[in-house]
């Protein structure tokens, strides 16, 4: 039904009037250029959203130094983006339905390239904390809702064409948001990563417009679950910004840091009851009970949270302890997409004839390698030791996402994938930022302990530690300077063994994770999965 307002309320029956708008689905495919157009425009809006989740991990320490932080802290901004953005996706399903898909999907274009250009205007940190966390809000429909119209837009047949298409820009985003992060960075000044979005946003909003603008769902009024939103929030809200604070709080030492813990326990617990009780619920809860929905959503979660947490990790050892400039740590982090764009449409044409979780087994295994590898990461480490995994790992991304998403939506009905879409998305979003919070802070408590262990090496009694003091005062280095470059090369070697620890507990839990792939029966999937699959990205 239509949306009643002011100016049909006295309006005859529905009966009476013409028919509403048909969902895009039930419009005859785009042809020619106008298809060819509303593919590059959704496609740019989305290569837009996803940038974003990768462009700032780079510029991480000039954004920091820049405003008077710690790089660790540094990263909120990429743990504010992802928080909010997975709260803003289970609302995509309830939002196109009351102002419709086209409105809401021009909108959230409009919205995000407003908060990108606050974001780059931010005068501190905790301002652009809070316009990221808007950016990230707002971007919450866009990705699904550029599937959505995507498919509208092409003749059933040619679905297949049209996810491939739209993947291969979610993958070569990740590419080329390092490198361009870095450069900018270097070249420019790091809120130009965010003033980008502006030409490219007003362009991809303007084109979809254009094309879509009578192509539009029908809206109706919907309730929304509002108590179990502000429960999302809230829990979702304390947990991360326990994880982002304790290291500096001293953890549970600090009433503010368990004040948070008991508010995220109970904020969960209460978010659980009122979900699992209410008849429209923001989360649909009950999916879990599917074995297959549950296992392919933990799988998936769990392993990019520490996939996610490397990735924001090595850039930041590279940058603060290896004497890499932004856009050198964006050079290492680039080839991630290189196999992963050249196997992804090879993995999707499989992935209904082979067992998927063997695809995704081989995933987790390529995982452990690469962390494994990276483990062995030392500080005399050359650009091509640490650039060989980066282009290993996009094997690993190829035979990730798409076989999970279809042990995950594997049985379903088609109504019933995209809520479970939605969701699974949601706890990935989520898991990848906890994943960011928990690395770095493990990260810096490690290095602490590595620290202080190494710096009982330098005393008296050492002779190595005695005869480095001599050559350094030697070529004319006071005592105090000499400490001070010794304690420099000890917080190196501290970190980078702290960094290797991490990436060796992940290639461990990688292979932990493997079973759980295997509790789940995956069916064939149908023509619904597939198309999920294909844009799980």
């Amino acid at each position: 039904m239509t949306e009643l307002t002011a100016d049909n309320a006295g309006a005859p029956p529905a009966q009476d009037k013409p028919a509403p708008a048909a969902p895009p689905a039930a419009y005859p495919a785009l042809e020619g250029s106008a298809r060819l157009w509303g593919t590059i425009a959704l496609s740019t809006a989305t290569f837009m959203n996803v940038l974003d989740t990768s462009i700032a991990n780079v510029s991480l320490p000039a954004i920091a130094g820049d405003l008077g932080v710690s790089p660790n802290q540094g990263t909120w901004v990429i743990t504010s983006f992802a928080v909010a953005n997975a709260i803003g996706v289970p609302l995509t399903g309830w939002l196109s339905q009351r102002f419709g898909q086209v409105r809401l999907f021009v909108a959230s274009v409009i919205l995000f390239i407003t908060a990108s250009l606050l974001c780059g205007l931010a005068p501190n940190m905790t301002t652009l904390i809070a316009f990221r966390a808007l950016q990230g809000f707002v971007a919450g429909p866009m990705i699904p809702l550029s599937q959505a119209l995507l498919l509208s837009s092409y003749p059933r047949a040619m679905a297949g064409t049209a996810m491939a298409a739209w993947s291969m820009t979610t993958l070569i985003a990740p590419v080329m948001g390092p490198m361009l992060g870095g450069w900018i960075t270097d070249n420019i000044s790091w809120p130009w990563i965010f003033y980008i979005n502006v030409p490219v946003g007003l362009v991809a909003a303007g084109a979809t417009w254009a094309i879509y603008r009578k192509r539009e769902s029908t809206r109706r009024q919907l309730p929304i679950d509002k108590v179990g939103l502000a429960l999302l929030v809230i829990w979702i809200g304390a947990m991360q910004v326990m994880l982002d604070i304790g290291k500096e709080q001293d953890w549970f030492e600090s009433p503010v840091v368990v004040g948070l813990a008991v508010v995220a326990v109970v904020g969960f617990a209460f978010f659980l009851i009122w979900e699992l009780t209410d008849e429209h619920p923001v989360v649909e809860l009950r999916l879990f009970a599917r074995r297959n929905f549950w296992a392919g959503t933990l799988s998936t979660a769990l392993a990019y949270a520490l996939f996610f947490g490397g990735m924001v990790l090595l850039p930041l050892w590279l940058q603060q302890f290896m004497g890499y400039t932004a856009t050198d740590a964006g050079m290492v982090m680039a080839p991630v997409g290189l196999f992963a764009i050249l196997l992804s449409p090879l993995v999707g044409k499989n992935v209904t004839r082979v067992d998927p979780r063997k695809l995704a087994t081989f995933a987790f295994v390529a995982f452990a390698l690469i962390m494994w590898m990276r483990s062995r990461f030392s500080t005399e480490a050359d650009f091509m030791t640490i650039v060989i995994p980066t282009i290993v790992q996009g094997i690993a991304v190829a035979f990730f996402f798409i076989p999970l998403v279809t042990i995950t939506l594997s049985g379903l009905s088609p109504d019933k994938i995209p809520a479970a879409s939605g969701l699974s998305n949601f706890a990935r979003i989520t898991a990848g930022a906890f994943g960011t919070s928990i690395a770095t802070t493990l990260w810096e408590s490690r290095a602490v302990l590595h620290h202080s262990q190494l710096a009982e090496a330098v005393n008296p009694a050492n002779p190595a530690a005695q005869a480095t003091l001599s050559g350094l005062g030697a070529s004319g280095l006071t005592r105090e300077q000499s400490l001070s470059l010794i304690n420099r090369m000890v917080d190196q070697q501290a970190f980078t063994m702290a960094a290797t620890d991490l990436f060796y507990a992940s290639a461990v839990l990688f292979v932990l994770l493997i079973p759980v792939i295997w509790l789940s029966k995956p069916q064939k999937a149908g023509a619904g999965n597939a198309d999920a699959a294909a844009g799980a990205h």
